[in-house]
């Protein structure tokens, strides 16, 4: 079965120099100019994964977009956002409101079907009972053991859920509440800077192995688990 992408993007000249390139790309492109008509998409028939413009007429792509993430129906959907804002800051926010990727335009189609193919890769679904293994570090669902280089790892129940769920959607960025609502739970009221706590005690477990470069902070972002630096 073919990827679904929805195009939320209020340009038309835009739609239409897209839609070419992602069909050749195995794609069903589904569009939408507005947030109200994607809205109706979504309900319809959920896509695999959203590209949404910043700036539309109705509602704010941004506005949306966290919309999505605290929705059940919606939240796992991967989101790209489009945006001819390209300052540090404006991704900072893209990122912050739940995107999975921020790409500026100009872009050209080549370099944006190659990101969306990252990208769900990324938030593909992880098999519940297979281990999963990164630089030497690896973690199995099944036994619930942590080893590093081959050495068990003692490691804290909050501590290892965090580790699986980062593991489990590598060289993507969560932010602080992301992560709460992911590993946490959303009807547990736990402050944010606790995050931070369970961080730092995941950093210094993962010490002794030499595996605690793995889990980075992205400055104004939040956390995510990856290989490289």
């Amino acid at each position: 079965m073919a990827t679904t992408v929805l195009l939320v993007e209020d340009d038309a000249a835009i739609r239409e120099m897209l839609r070419p390139p992602l069909r050749k790309a195995g794609f069903d492109v589904v569009e939408a100019a507005d947030v109200q008509e994607a809205r109706r998409a979504v309900l319809e028939h959920p896509p695999d994964l959203i590209l949404l413009d910043w700036m539309l007429p109705d509602v704010s792509g941004i506005d949306w977009a966290r919309s999505l993430k605290r929705e059940p129906l919606t939240k796992e959907i991967p989101v790209i956002m489009l945006t001819a804002r390209g300052e540090e800051e404006d991704r900072v926010k893209g990122l912050d409101a739940g995107a999975d990727d921020y790409v500026t335009k100009p872009f050209s189609p080549r370099e944006l079907v190659a990101r969306m193919k990252a990208v769900l890769r990324r938030t593909a679904p992880h098999a519940g009972d297979e281990a999963v293994e990164t630089a030497g570090l690896r973690i199995d669902p099944v036994s619930h053991r942590v080893t590093g280089n081959g050495q068990p790892i003692k490691i804290g129940p909050t501590e290892y859920n965090l580790l699986l769920f980062l593991m489990t959607h590598p060289d993507r960025v969560f932010t602080r509440g992301q992560l709460l609502d992911h590993v946490w739970g959303t009807n547990v009221y736990v402050e944010e800077r606790t995050v931070d706590v369970h961080i730092r005690r995941l950093r210094k477990t993962l010490e002794p192995t030499g595996h605690e470069y793995l889990v980075q902070t992205v400055r104004g972002a939040g956390y995510r688990f990856s290989a490289e630096p």
